[in-house]
């Protein structure tokens, strides 16, 4: 079989990787029932769609040619590290700085690795999410998340 396109071809089976990976995980859970759903019911349930996603795509990829094969390009590494750092950097700033400080650092930070950074577009992306983030995590939720550093009290 020939694989007539290299970038969907590598994406599906990403995918099909990882949905059986948590599904399989999952197992090790309490499924529970769907009137309660246990821990194991989410990711297994999410493993299984992203499964299903990624043989579409596979399948795609092994059945519809494309002019030039689609070719996968070089691996972008800066911006994968400046992005995988950001995250960390949130990892660590969330239980100290808190989440108004830790999601514009998160927002900021993983927007300098694009080509087309804009200062202005990153703040107001960045009081956009903290704000919802807000409504949806404290107001909404009501989870017990710290909104402002320690040392303020």
């Amino acid at each position: 079989m020939k694989i007539k396109s290299q970038k969907d071809f590598w994406s599906g089976l990403m995918f099909v990787a990882v949905g059986v990976g948590f599904a399989w995980g999952a197992q090790e859970y309490s499924f529970g029932s769907a009137a309660r759903p246990g821990p194991a019911y989410f990711p297994f349930g999410l493993g299984i769609l992203l499964a299903i996603l990624g043989s579409m795509v596979l399948f795609k990829a092994l059945t519809i040619a494309t002019e030039d094969g689609d070719p996968i390009g070089r691996w972008a590494f800066k911006p994968l590290a400046i992005i995988v750092g950001s995250v960390v950097v949130f990892g660590f700033a969330l239980p100290h700085l808190g989440m108004f400080i830790a999601i514009p650092l998160l927002v900021v930070i993983s927007a300098a690795a694009g080509d087309e950074f804009h200062w202005r577009d990153a703040l107001i992306s960045a009081v956009v999410l903290t704000a919802g983030s807000w409504a949806i995590f404290i107001k909404g939720l009501s989870l017990t998340i710290p909104l402002w550093p320690a040392f303020l009290g």
